[in-house]
């Protein structure tokens, strides 16, 4: 019997899989071999794999055209990406290589659309679609970049007061285009019946009749928008919501002539486990299947679809390394594997929401495993990591081979003896742990180079991407964030 903890992995999933894979004992994730990247640049590291980016966008697009070429479907498809997922300007500018429109949520993502435009990385035709409860000083960003000449930007009203601040601000000479966000009705389980964002379902009728209806020389509704907080999933919830989202763009369509557009918003999951499945294109078949029968039904044109991916997009391209630098036996049955860094302050989601992530080690693939806990550095009894989203437990590596080998299979002893040395040069090595598909959020929400808890600081951070002959390249986008900058934020240091 294999014991290892490849043994364990091949006998649990179909493995290996596409894009990781096993060497020597070694993990080789989308190619790249991590425990090389960390022997160069220590650990806590954070690896930001940019073409995985443009692979999941170019995924997406073809599942529509698949859908809309089945269906013959007369719309069209606009890939949209959430930039709240994460701001940075290498991700924004790998999305926008890949023919994509953006969706912002506050006031200072228009000066990054200002910026991008400054930069020729987006023209005035692209979609922008504004999404949030929006205060002032966002209202007034979006009516500037309208009137500077951006043909595509859409303000998705999420209460009714919000016209108004666009039918003051606003000077274009051609009408401008706005959506309406409907409040989506939360799932069972929710705390809350009804979305606090978007407007009531049954008043956006009304609401059209009575404030948009005959401005069309001013403003024109052409989005109906809807995001559920559970995602794109395949149960009766999700079907449900959609289809009053979709009967409510026929029943608005028939009204309102210049309406063209339907925002299904985000929600497509991504891999967070060995055992994940999902079949993206059989769910695409059913949303397009489900949104032309209604309109064929109510005999009014299909809309165009917008959706807005920000996790899809941007989640899969990054991965977070750690060291094992201690072992901890508390009691009889509970062992902790300490890192050397917080779980709270680099992926702050596995504590805030108890969110899981593909966790595999980087190497000792072939040292027996044992159930662990993972612990964090800081002094916060939450610093933990101790379920895999298949399973309660943790399993990982063995740091140290039982007897100096990993496998009990007889074996000359010239062999033996050069496994035990082997073995003992392994484990003379740090065990790494890595967090994949890490992308999206996590440094968003933990405020990235900020003051972290217990001032942990920020790992370094090394951008893997294409240069312009076709090869990888990898540099280091930032060190580990310093003692003397977090002295500075805290007034310490002038």
């Amino acid at each position: 019997m294999n014991n290892s903890y490849l043994g364990l992995v091949e006998q649990t999933f179909n493995f290996p899989q596409e894009n990781i894979e096993v060497k020597k004992g070694d993990l080789i994730f989308n190619g790249i071999d991590y425990k090389r990247l960390v022997e160069k640049y220590g650990t806590p590291l954070k690896v930001s794999y940019l073409p995985k980016i443009g692979i999941n966008i170019n995924k997406a697009k073809q599942y529509f055209a698949n859908a809309m070429k089945k269906y013959k479907y007369e719309g069209k498809y606009f890939y949209t990406y959430c930039t709240k997922s994460s701001h940075f300007s290498f991700v924004v500018g790998e999305a926008l290589k890949h023919n994509i429109h953006l969706e912002t949520s506050f006031a200072y993502d228009i000066d990054i659309i200002n910026q991008l435009y400054k930069r020729r990385k987006i023209n005035k035709d692209i979609n922008i679609v504004c999404n949030g409860f929006k205060q002032r000083n966002y209202t007034s960003r979006i009516a500037k970049l309208i009137n500077s000449g951006f043909k595509n930007v859409i303000p998705v009203l999420d209460n009714k007061e919000e016209l108004n601040m666009y039918k003051r601000s606003v000077k274009s000479k051609e009408p401008f285009k706005i959506g309406i966000r409907v409040a989506a009705e939360e799932e069972p389980s929710f705390p809350f019946y009804t979305s606090r964002l978007g407007i009531r379902s049954k008043d956006v009728l009304e609401f059209y009749v009575d404030e948009i209806e005959g401005n069309e020389d001013k403003f024109q509704l052409k989005m109906l928008h809807i995001f559920l907080n559970k995602g794109i999933k395949d149960d009766i919830y999700y079907w449900s919501e959609l289809r009053k989202s979709i009967n409510l763009y026929c029943q608005l369509k028939k009204i309102c002539p210049e309406l063209d557009s339907l925002n299904i918003g985000g929600g497509f999951p991504i891999k967070h486990s060995l055992a994940f499945e999902y079949d993206y294109q059989f769910m695409i078949n059913e949303i397009i299947s489900n949104i032309k029968s209604a309109c064929k039904k109510a005999k009014v044109p299909v809309p165009n679809i917008y959706t807005e991916f920000g996790s899809y997009t941007v989640g899969e391209s990054m991965a977070h390394i750690y060291s094992v630098i201690g072992e901890k036996r508390q009691n009889d049955r509970e062992t902790w594997y300490m890192i050397d860094s917080s779980f709270i302050t680099t992926l702050p989601d596995t504590w805030g929401i108890g969110e899981k992530f593909l966790m595999l080690p980087i190497n000792k693939w072939d040292n027996e495993y044992q159930r662990v806990v993972l612990g964090g550095i800081t002094c916060d009894g939450h610093d933990y990591y101790d379920s895999e989203e298949h399973i309660n437990e943790v399993f990982l590596p063995k740091i140290k081979n039982d007897n100096g080998v990993g496998n009990s299979r007889v074996r000359p002893v010239d062999a033996v003896d050069l496994e035990k040395k082997q073995s003992q040069e392994s484990d003379d090595e740090p065990l790494y742990v890595g967090f994949f598909h890490t992308g999206a959020y996590q440094d968003q929400i933990s405020g990235y180079g900020g003051i972290k808890h217990c001032l942990i600081p920020s790992p370094k951070h090394v951008i893997i991407e294409y240069d312009k002959n076709g090869e990888l390249e990898e540099w280091v986008y930032a060190k580990e964030q310093s003692a003397q900058s977090m002295l500075k934020i805290l007034g310490y240091l002038r």
